[in-house]
């Protein structure tokens, strides 16, 4: 019986670098991005309403919330901080 060696090699450079972007959006926020971040917790659809109105997104995160309340709440959160 032979045995195989794998090797997997991850590439995490994307993730850090999404991670660098949040960082660096989370230091120039203003009253009302932590007002819609506050509210993005609370009710997701809401806050991604406030933000873009009634749009794709909008529908995407009522589904998502749907499905459950973190997945809406990821989403509202980069609509609030990146849109």
């Amino acid at each position: 019986m032979a045995v195989n060696n794998v090797n997997i090699n991850i590439d995490f450079s994307s993730i850090a670098n999404v991670f660098s972007q949040i960082v660096a959006r989370m230091g120039h926020l203003s009253t009302p991005d932590v007002l819609f971040i506050i509210v993005s917790f609370v009710l997701p659809p809401l806050a991604v309403f406030l933000k873009v109105g009634i749009s794709a997104h909008f529908w995407i995160n009522i589904i998502l919330t749907v499905l459950g309340w973190v997945p809406g709440v990821i989403h509202a959160l980069w609509v609030v901080l990146f849109l």
